[in-house]
């Protein structure tokens, strides 16, 4: 079982900020709470989308998901924007963060420019170490995010693990491990206590 209070510890002595909600409603209110008037941008994320987020945040800012509008635009201005939030594929108890890309255009927001990123786990990404946080990145997210997406690669078929493939529909070309809060913005990682997303 993951130790929540060790990965909040961990990561707050890394420089980014933590708060745990034990239900999914309580932490879409928290974050509803803090944002008014903003400019956000959206990651592809089932977690996210299962908080409805998108729907809420666009009451009161002006929003941007690739998911929800025209694609090339919104990838463009969610990069812009001043405040991002995606989920991630992994968080270890020893305060990392790991996401892998197809595009990059998450991972590209995660690191530079924006006043404030939002990152929202279930509890099933909690893992041990930062090894075993991009082992669960490549074996268990990015395979079930192939699967979703319908791609013709060898981790859809058969065993469920990455084979580090050369398919040209291969949706992780990028991995980026969060050591540390990137200097010059916040990072909040908002944990919740429910199994959320891949």
């Amino acid at each position: 079982m993951a130790d929540v209070e060790k990965t909040m510890r961990n990561l707050e002595s890394h420089g980014f900020e933590a708060k745990y909600f034990e239900k999914g409603g309580e932490a879409a209110d928290y974050v509803s709470s803090q944002l008014s008037g903003a400019t956000i941008g959206f990651g592809g994320s089932k977690t996210v989308e299962a908080l409805g987020l998108f729907e809420r945040l666009g009451e009161n800012n002006t929003v941007y998901w690739h998911w929800k509008q025209d694609a090339v635009p919104a990838r463009k201005n969610a990069a812009s924007a001043d405040v991002y939030i995606c989920s991630a594929n992994a968080v270890s108890e020893t305060g990392e963060i790991v996401n892998i890309d197809g595009a990059g255009n998450r991972v590209a927001a995660t690191l530079f420019g924006k006043k404030k990123v939002y990152i929202i786990v279930g509890i099933n990404k909690i893992t041990e170490n930062c090894d075993k946080a991009v082992w669960r990145a490549r074996n268990i997210a990015s395979p079930l995010n192939a699967r979703r997406f319908g791609k013709k690669t060898p981790c859809t078929v058969g065993e469920l693990k990455c084979h580090d493939c050369s398919s040209p529909e291969r949706i992780c070309n990028g991995l980026v491990v969060l050591w540390r809060n990137m200097a010059m913005q916040k990072t909040e990682v908002i944990i919740i206590g429910e199994e959320l997303g891949f």
